[in-house]
């Protein structure tokens, strides 16, 4: 019990200052559990880094859930997370409560800005992954097919048609071309055993059972199943929650467009992981059920299958990592991805955001503030929000 209360007390304090984003998150990780309090080597965390590259889901948080599993078994692993994501979810749920008692601010100018901001703030990870992943013509070329398949082609299912064809571009061009996604060594994973082969069994039959099914059984089934399909499908970042939860929520109706996108930009301003921003849409989506208990389910859905997946891959993964296959299909997601979120800067971002020439400049200033200046996104998103006011 002491153990467990330490990891969610650390946890939790990262929860309440870490700003930034995934890769800041990493940052800070390392600088608490390898450099000062020295739960993990410096092999260790790249193997968990490695990882969580490796599988989809919030890269950080199964980065924190994996630090809990090593140092407190299934318990810690969930202590890690709730520490590490409570703060967020509680925020983002506080701000949804208020979207839905103030529908008037839906239409606000103050609104407007935070569009804007979301508008660069996409940019910026749009060209940063585009970057890391797209560094070579076959890559690029996935991207551009992805991003022009769900423009021209807005089916339910293609994103995840977009990720399959990167996956087999990637095995078919890159096998034997890839590196190994780390190459420092590790202590030995944990032995695989019953409590793992079910993790990794839940999360399989969660994700194969379509959302009709579920939704036989009660909205809030649904609900679930909705954001846990989701979160079983982001690969690179944060950021690629987006076009997904649009396609899963306000494509089918159950959250404004407007409101959508005022979390997304909210959520920039917060610490913790993004995928937090789940509570905030739980909590507005047209149900029956009361606000908070909608937020509680769309968090647990969106988070539950990295965090399954993490604990079942963790005891296999050494063993994994070095299957060239795996490592070629996933440049191809990679790269598919980028598509992906390609698509969804122009639609519904940029589309919603950009209707004047002084909203085009605007956009610029605050990509020039968080890609030049470096300004962290939460003052961003604040100075976004007050730009916009003045605009009436």
């Amino acid at each position: 019990m002491l153990l467990r209360r330490k990891i969610f007390t650390a946890f939790l304090r990262l929860g309440l200052t870490s700003f930034g984003g995934p890769v800041a998150h990493l940052a800070y990780f390392h600088r608490d559990f390898v450099q000062r309090r020295k739960w993990l080597t410096e092999g260790e965390y790249a193997e968990l880094v490695s990882l969580s590259q490796f599988l989809p889901g919030p890269g950080s948080s199964q980065v924190g859930a994996a630090i809990g599993l090593s140092q407190g078994g299934l318990a810690g692993a969930f202590a890690a997370w709730l520490g590490f994501t409570l703060p967020s979810a509680v925020l983002m749920l506080i701000f949804g409560l208020g979207l839905l008692r103030y529908q008037s601010a839906l239409n606000s100018n103050w609104l407007h800005g935070i569009k804007i901001v979301t508008v660069a703030v996409v940019a910026q990870a749009l060209w940063s992954m585009g970057l890391r992943f797209c560094r070579d013509q076959v890559c690029a070329l996935i991207a551009i097919t992805a991003a022009g398949l769900l423009l021209f082609v807005p089916l339910l299912g293609v994103q995840v048609a977009a990720m399959v064809g990167g996956a087999v571009v990637g095995l078919l061009f890159f096998q034997g071309k890839t590196e190994s996604v780390v190459a420092t060594s590790a202590k030995k994973a944990p032995e695989f055993g019953v409590p793992y082969g079910l993790c990794l069994c839940l999360f399989l039959v969660l994700l194969l059972i379509p959302v009709s099914v579920m939704s036989a059984l009660g909205p809030n089934t649904e609900l679930f199943a909705r954001f846990y399909k989701t979160g079983a499908l982001v690969f690179g970042g944060g950021h690629v929650v987006l076009p997904l939860l649009q396609t899963e929520l306000v494509d089918n109706g159950l959250i404004q467009n407007d409101a959508f996108l005022a979390a997304y930009g909210a959520a920039q301003a917060l610490p913790g992981p993004l995928f937090s921003i789940a509570a905030c849409l739980g909590s507005m989506v047209v149900s029956s059920a009361p606000p908070w208990l909608s937020a509680v389910i769309a968090l647990v859905g969106i988070f539950l299958p990295g965090l399954l997946l993490v604990v079942g891959v963790l005891p296999l993964w050494q063993r994994l990592r070095q299957v060239a296959a795996m490592n070629a299909a996933i440049k191809g997601i990679n790269a598919a991805v980028v598509g992906i979120l390609l698509a969804a800067f122009y639609q519904p971002v940029w589309t919603s955001a950009i209707h004047a020439p002084s909203d085009f400049a605007a956009a610029i200033l605050m990509f020039m503030l968080l890609v030049f200046w470096r300004l962290p996104p939460w003052l961003v998103v604040i100075l976004g929000a007050s730009l916009g006011m003045v605009w009436s």
